[in-house]
């Protein structure tokens, strides 16, 4: 198992569109989180405070991202993680000449939960820096979230990515490719889940519906972690304004969701034919 997960590990590294995508969502991170606010708050505009730029909001700040800009990249890693492997037809060769096909997706998943892990690392990091580097311009006090924080933040932006990449590596394996299922994936996100988040406040029925949306359980948990439902409230196609759950309840529901993408996905690979 150690072999298949190292070669699933080092396939993901060698392919461009792993570091594509990690290349978008840093730069899409730091460009929302920090770049812009902070260009806001030099000219003055009253739309940034230098309190959200400073390190001490650091989980807070970053986490505004990883609900759904972040979570829609994730899904495109899970798409392409299965999905190439069914245009390059190199799965049938691994089901007849390797191992079986559980432990090849067992291995998938372990490399993918690794990959994600760095994704959410390198977010943090350059958002330190950034965060760190403007402080240090402003002549402003440099104060760090606490560990307990900064490790909550950390995991629970990987469990939000998580279940968007298990995602589209359920629909990769539904759809036996990567186009349809990233289309699928986007559509589901931007259309489903954000035209009936955005009539949930109008339809009283909706919102016990939305309250188990994927990014409306990604929105509560960083919610708990320090993001301001104000500061999401207005972000373009990510834009969400409830109704919001509680931490824990959010936490279940994610991890719900991506055991049973992770099961179903699973049975399957398995059950069914390659082509």
């Amino acid at each position: 198992m150690t072999r298949i997960v190292s070669a699933e590990l080092l396939l993901l590294g060698k392919r461009a569109s792993t570091w594509i995508l990690l290349g978008i969502w840093a730069a899409l991170a730091l460009t929302f989180a920090y770049v812009v606010p902070y260009v806001q708050y030099s000219n003055d505009s009253g739309r940034a405070s230098l309190s959200d730029l400073l390190p001490e909001s650091l989980v807070g700040t970053l986490m505004a991202g990883f609900p759904f800009f972040g979570g829609v990249l994730a899904l495109m890693l899970g798409v392409l993680t299965i999905g190439s492997e069914y245009g390059w037809g190199t799965l049938r060769t691994l089901f007849t000449q390797g191992p079986g096909r559980l432990q090849v997706f067992g291995a998938k998943l372990i490399a993918v939960a690794a990959v994600l892990a760095l994704f959410v690392v390198v977010v943090y990091a350059l958002g330190a820096v950034a965060s760190w580097s403007i402080a240090a311009a402003e002549g402003a006090d440099v104060a760090w979230p606490s560990a307990w924080l900064l490790v909550r933040g950390l995991a629970g932006g990987w469990l939000i990515f998580a279940a968007w990449a298990t995602l589209g590596m359920l629909l990769a394996v539904v759809t036996r490719g990567t186009a349809l299922a990233t289309g699928i994936g986007i559509l589901y996100a931007f259309v489903v889940e954000g035209l009936l988040s955005a009539l949930a406040g109008e339809i009283s029925v909706l919102d016990r519906l939305v309250e188990f949306f994927v990014r409306a359980n990604g929105y509560s948990l960083v919610a708990v972690l320090g993001v301001s439902p104000a500061d999401v409230g207005d972000s373009g196609p990510g834009s969400f304004a409830g109704p919001f759950v509680a931490g824990g309840q959010a936490t279940l529901v994610l991890l719900a969701y991506t055991a049973v993408f992770v099961v179903v996905a699973g049975w399957l690979l398995r059950r069914r034919d390659v082509t």
